[in-house]
């Protein structure tokens, strides 16, 4: 049987025991998969994201698919902080995914108890300054530019241990501005100026990233690397919708590897699995 991993703490959460499921709420016209452009929409997806057993929810105004432009600060503002509102209100532990500084201020002042960054600060250079001083947790994930062109950045030697050195550079820095380390997580950016071989290096490469000394969150939900697995005989890419299967595949991975949450769209199948995983802890 493979040896589950115990799951660290974070500084502002209960211990669950197991790895939590954060559900993906794309307050957006043009994410990959998914996406509910008005507030109602969007906050009605977070509930039923809820009901299916999520343990808190990532709302995000910007879509970060590769190609995607970014939009205004003021658009982003206006989509973000009415789901934020209603989520808060509904009960929800709600995370902000956003690369700005004043977005991640006005959305914990709005309730959310968590700044996931995508660029690890490097989009915004007053965003660790400004959740050191919010003090909520924050991700720093590993991004080398914008989706614009991140894909042209996916050169690697040897991708764990350039994406661990990449990380290590973000931790320093968080710390540096002030986050405390109890509320700091790494996520190793899948996707995000990868291709798929070094996604899956990345997977394999879990244990290592750990060595960071810092809780990980691990999004894989539907990303294109999964797609490219499971293309048919012709080598057609299978779609992002028909990728939940394979997900919670590996939702079973990433929660055996210790991950402080993984960050899904289809929650119901994850939820089972990180239950099943820490049934099975020794």
């Amino acid at each position: 049987m493979t040896t589950v991993v115990a799951v660290p703490d974070l500084a502002g959460f209960p211990a669950l025991g197991r790895t939590r499921v954060m559900g993906v709420v794309n307050a957006t016209p043009d994410s990959f998969s998914d996406g509910y452009p008005t507030a109602d929409e969007a906050v009605r997806h977070g509930l039923a994201l809820l009901s299916a057993g999520a343990d808190l929810l990532d709302v995000g105004g910007e879509s970060t698919r590769p190609g995607a432009q970014r939009v205004p600060e003021d658009e982003e503002l206006q989509r973000v902080l009415p789901v934020v509102q209603g989520l808060v209100a509904a009960g929800a532990v709600v995370s902000v995914d956003t690369m700005r500084a004043s977005v991640a201020r006005a959305s914990v002042q709005a309730g959310a108890v968590l700044v996931n960054d995508v660029s690890g600060g490097l989009a915004d250079p007053g965003m660790l300054g400004v959740v050191a001083g919010l003090d909520v947790a924050y991700i720093a994930m590993h991004w080398r530019g914008h989706s614009v062109d991140m894909q042209q950045r996916a050169g690697y030697t040897d991708v764990v241990a350039e994406v661990t050195a990449e990380l290590a550079v973000r931790r320093d820095a968080a710390l540096a501005a002030g986050i405390g380390a109890d509320r700091l997580l790494l996520d190793p950016g899948l996707g995000f100026a990868k291709q798929g071989p070094h996604s899956w290096s990345l997977l394999h490469g879990l244990p290592r990233l750990a060595s960071l000394g810092h809780p990980l969150l691990v999004g894989a939900s539907r990303k294109a690397f999964l797609g490219d697995l499971l293309a048919d005989d012709a080598g057609t890419r299978r779609p992002a919708l028909e990728r939940d299967a394979a997900t919670a595949a590996l939702t079973v991975v990433i929660a055996q590897a210790g991950a402080w949450a993984v960050r899904v769209h289809d929650v119901g199948p994850s939820a089972d699995a990180v239950r099943v995983v820490a049934a099975v802890q020794p």
